[in-house]
């Protein structure tokens, strides 16, 4: 899954995504990788992992993971190509969400790009580029499917419909996620490929001193969630300086200074969690002497497809999956002693997995 890291100049997105590389530096077993110069891997935290391992003590603990990338060059503009807009568009569109760090912190030091703090209208300068970029997508597909209705297929009929009823929505300045559409419209706007449809984090970036404090209280914060609440968005409150002090540590130095701070888990580590949740994902879990590994699936994937993450075999082989709940195996202490109770379970083809599934699955090639 790939996370894209949007805000204009001076908001702190290159300190927070300083945060992310380094912590995925740390990431055991799964080690932070420059795909390129502006991507991380960060491992999903997970405390089932650390708890399966000292069951199994396996050669190797490997948890899920999410990528992020860092996208730059917006300015006011970028929907008609203005400064990188046009990459910077070309960049969104290959992620599957947007984390949108937006400035809720003052500095006389660090000049903010349109001279004043002000989230509200730094969330609608970005919004406005990529509703304008996908009022121009919109309107292609709109004019294309009029020409082609003569044609007869529903399909056209269908397309010149949304195209109608998303131009109207963006003329309105509002993005297409919060947009009424039926499934199948749903399904055809997928298939254009739309900024404003990917579903967003704001991450709102405070001074460091004001960690810990009441969020409703600190400067622009209410706003920023007024906005996400109309819009259908997560707000995350973090200090990306902080985030980037943090990810310098060792284990036992972090946890220390979490509890000093009076926070349970670093912002990066509550940002891969949202991020996960907001993409609908969870993991199945496998279990070994060799390796216990976290895998991501979307909600609602059935046994075989779980299956095909691991290898395309195991689905195209598959004959059942043995199937017990992570509480379950922590409680009894072993997969024996689950066994002997009958609580492994053994499912089929139209099994839905569950988050936390301890999982065998059984095939045939």
């Amino acid at each position: 899954m790939k996370l894209g890291v949007v805000g204009l100049p001076n908001v702190g997105k290159s300190t927070l995504f300083n945060a992310i590389t380094k912590a995925g530096a740390e990431a055991a077993n799964y080690p932070f990788c420059t795909i390129e110069p502006n991507t991380g891997i960060v491992a999903v935290p997970d405390d089932r992992l650390s708890h399966l391992a000292a069951l199994y003590s396996p050669k190797k603990v490997t948890p899920a993971v999410i990528e992020f990338v860092d996208i730059a060059g917006l300015v006011k503009g970028a929907s008609r190509g203005e400064g990188l807009g046009n990459k910077f568009l070309s960049h969104i569109r290959e992620c599957d969400a947007i984390v949108h760090v937006v400035r809720c912190f003052e500095d006389e030091n660090i000049i903010h790009v349109d001279g004043s703090v002000n989230p509200a209208r730094d969330i609608e300068t970005i919004n406005l580029e990529l509703i304008a970029a996908d009022r121009e997508t919109v309107q292609k597909r709109f004019e294309r499917a009029q020409k082609m209705v003569k044609s007869g297929e529903k399909r056209y009929a269908e397309e010149a419909e949304l195209g109608q009823k998303l131009l109207s929505h963006l003329d309105d300045l509002k993005p297409a996620r919060t947009c009424e559409m039926t499934e199948a419209q749903r399904e055809i706007a997928r298939d254009w490929f739309l900024l404003t449809t990917k579903p967003v984090i704001y991450a709102a970036n405070i001074a460091e001193g004001e960690l810990g404090q009441d969020e409703d209280s600190l400067p622009g914060i209410p706003e920023v969630k007024r906005i996400a609440k109309e819009e259908g968005a997560k707000v995350l409150v973090i200090s990306a300086q902080i985030e980037e002090e943090i990810a310098q540590m060792d284990e036992e130095e972090k946890q220390a200074f979490l509890e000093e701070l009076g926070i349970g888990k670093s912002g990066l580590d509550r940002l891969v969690a949202e991020c996960y949740d907001l993409l609908g994902l969870i993991s199945f879990l496998t279990a070994g002497a060799d390796e216990c590994r976290a895998w991501t699936i979307r909600r609602g994937t059935k046994a075989p497809q779980a299956a095909g993450k691991i290898h395309t075999d195991f689905e195209r082989g598959f004959i059942r999956a043995e199937i017990v709940p992570y509480d379950t195996l922590m409680e009894l202490g072993s997969m024996n002693a689950c066994k002997e109770k009958g609580l492994v379970r053994s499912e089929g083809k139209d099994y839905v997995m569950q988050d936390g599934d301890i999982t065998l699955f059984r095939f045939n090639v």
